[in-house]
């Protein structure tokens, strides 16, 4: 399914409207249970302290956002997403009212530069159109200093379990999303989408062309999920 521009992000935004109650059941089944564990990962790499402003951006349903009080309750959290459906239902979930949702284009972000400590985000990377100026939006956004973490999946690597990983992406994947969530087409496109996705060197190289330092990344699940660090220099 290889989508571009407005045609894209218009996709992706009614794909996630139609499984957001599923959504993050789907998560943890796929993953084993894995997720959350990534989730607290992530929040450990933004390093944030007492009173940090955190923005979540392509929050879904708020994962990374609720674990960011879950660890650190005296953190000004925003989540922004582009699909409403996924925030108002994370909204319902624990630490949901403690965070501020806003309806947010990664492409074009609502607020002000310097504005945060840290920018997270999950499974984004791959949703967007443009990658590299949702990078560069990131980046006006943070603080010199500041750090951007990302959280996305990562083609599998060509190794002895690959052949295991293929047959769990193209068939064990979209039958799980058509018995739990109801939608095969969703958890179709999902699995093609990792396996379609840019490598994990080359997303570091998208950071570093965006302006960001000291980008490192640790893969995790046989390979097929990754966490970029990215560090905005001081000015």
């Amino acid at each position: 399914m290889n989508l571009k521009g407005n045609e894209k992000s218009i996709f992706v935004r009614n794909l996630f409207a139609q499984i957001a109650r599923r959504y993050e059941l789907m998560n943890t089944l796929m993953t084993a249970g894995q997720d959350r564990r990534w989730q607290r990962w992530v929040v450990h790499q933004t390093q944030l302290r007492h009173g940090g402003r955190l923005l979540d951006i392509g929050t879904g349903t708020g994962g990374i956002a609720r674990m960011a009080l879950m660890q650190h309750g005296n953190l000004f959290v925003t989540a922004g997403d582009f699909t409403l459906e996924m925030m108002l239902v994370g909204r319902c979930y624990s630490y949901g009212s403690q965070i501020r949702w806003c309806g947010a284009d990664a492409l074009n972000l609502p607020f002000r530069a310097d504005a945060f400590d840290a920018v997270t985000s999950g499974y984004l990377m791959r949703n967007v159109s443009d990658p590299l100026r949702a990078l560069i939006e990131q980046r006006r956004v943070l603080k010199p200093g500041g750090r951007v973490v990302c959280l996305d999946t990562s083609p599998p690597p060509r190794n002895i379990l690959y052949p295991l990983i293929a047959l769990h992406l193209k068939f064990g994947i979209p039958l799980m999303g058509r018995l739990i969530a109801g939608n095969s087409l969703a958890y179709q496109y999902l699995p093609e989408s990792t396996q379609s996705f840019m490598t994990p060197d080359k997303l570091a190289d998208i950071m570093r062309l965006a302006g960001f330092s000291r980008v490192s990344y640790r893969r995790f699940m046989f390979g097929t999920i990754a966490v970029h660090v990215g560090i905005l220099p001081d000015k």
